[in-house]
């Protein structure tokens, strides 16, 4: 069985988003919500992990903390006056630290603990302490740039974990593949200049950020072609991904010959998400990281590492997230996913399918594949 360590703290269910109805705050004609309202609710992950729990999936794991990523980690990605503007507000009580940023009381500690739990994940696995490793980490962080919070994102974790592993292990080559339905638009920023990190984004075109495909935007200097974005169509659903996956991200990931894959593993490209529309289900996730994992032992020694990004729905993102951790550790519980029938007959058409694997296979084509 894989040794799959998994990384999570209670605490960063606390951040606070405030009153909103899903990404409008209250007020004026918009009519307070019965519930947390917020679209980035910490019920998605906690009902993730609470179905981890009762299925029995969390025992064969090996349940990880971590200490939060120290201020010389986030100093690496992101400046000092970003810091104490950030620190400010949070200790103020929180407010809007940018566009759909909003943050409540202790928010800057604990986007710190997130950006640990991925740094810790990262290590664990370059360490050997774990074949691959999860990471439940909240808030999220692939929309946030050096210095620009958006997207319900504050620090930039994947890259603030994969700098403090180059400084601490020597490590090299990395590759992202941000299968989150949204453009990974600040891993992107970090990265766009550098030819050691393959940053891959799989995403809903003209979704987030808003009208936003980045198909001819393939990194700067020399880290040019290192930079690949693949917008799809809404709706594109189960076939189409596994196709991106099979067509473009894995011949670029071997032909790039990374020493670790580090997924940002958005949930929200899921059928039930309200801020998308791509219909993917739980087996797709389970397809898709079993994928990833075969190409990871292949390439690097087998090491892999999940980083939590999106996912909206509370109801279904449980269910797609077990998938996902049962394909990378290799434990199939007994959870049965009673929407997966439902989903599977929306998918999109014979004709639509088509047209959908002709413009991917445009893109490998402008990606040189």
């Amino acid at each position: 069985m894989t040794k799959t360590a998994f990384f999570f703290d209670e605490l960063c269910f606390w951040h606070s988003t405030g009153v909103h109805v899903v990404t409008l705050p209250v007020g004026g004609w918009v009519q307070p919500p019965a519930g947390a309202g917020h679209a980035e609710s910490p019920e998605t992950k906690r009902r993730l992990k609470n179905l981890m729990d009762v299925s029995g999936l969390t025992k064969q794991l090996i349940l990880r903390n971590a200490e939060p990523a120290t201020e010389e980690d986030i100093r690496r990605i992101h400046p000092e006056h970003y810091l104490q503007y950030f620190k400010k507000l949070s200790d103020s009580g929180g407010g809007m630290l940018g566009a759909e940023a909003p943050i409540g009381p202790g928010s800057y500690e604990i986007a710190k603990l997130s950006a640990g739990l991925a740094k810790a994940a990262v290590e664990a696995v370059l360490l050997g302490e774990a074949d691959n490793a999860y990471s439940l980490s909240r808030p999220p962080g692939h929309h946030c740039t050096s210095d620009t919070p958006m997207g319900f994102c504050f620090f930039s974790n994947i890259p603030i974990a994969i700098e403090a592993a180059k400084a601490n292990h020597q490590l090299g080559k990395v590759a992202i593949v941000d299968w989150d339905v949204h453009h990974g638009n600040g891993t992107q920023a970090v990265y766009e200049k550098r030819d050691d990190v393959l940053t891959i984004s799989i995403h809903q075109a003209y979704c987030f950020p808003p009208g936003y495909t980045g198909e001819y935007d393939r990194g700067i200097g020399k880290g040019e072609g290192y930079n690949i974005n693949i917008p799809l169509y809404p709706g594109t659903g189960h076939d189409g991904y596994l196709y991106t996956l099979q067509q473009i991200v894995v011949p670029a990931l071997e032909k790039f010959k990374p020493e670790i894959i580090i997924i940002a593993c958005g949930f929200d490209a899921n059928a039930f998400d309200p801020l998308a529309r791509m219909q993917l289900h739980s087996d797709s996730y389970r397809e898709m990281t079993g994928l990833m994992k075969q190409t990871a032992q292949n390439l690097c020694q087998g090491r892999l590492v999940m980083v939590h990004e999106g996912g909206y729905s509370e109801s279904y993102v449980p269910f797609c997230g077990l998938a996902a951790i049962e394909a990378l550790s290799g434990v199939r519980t007994d959870v049965e996913d009673h929407c997966l029938d439902f989903i599977k007959k929306q998918q999109p058409d014979k004709d639509f399918c088509t047209m959908q694997r002709n413009k991917i296979d445009q893109f490998r084509k402008l990606f040189d594949l």
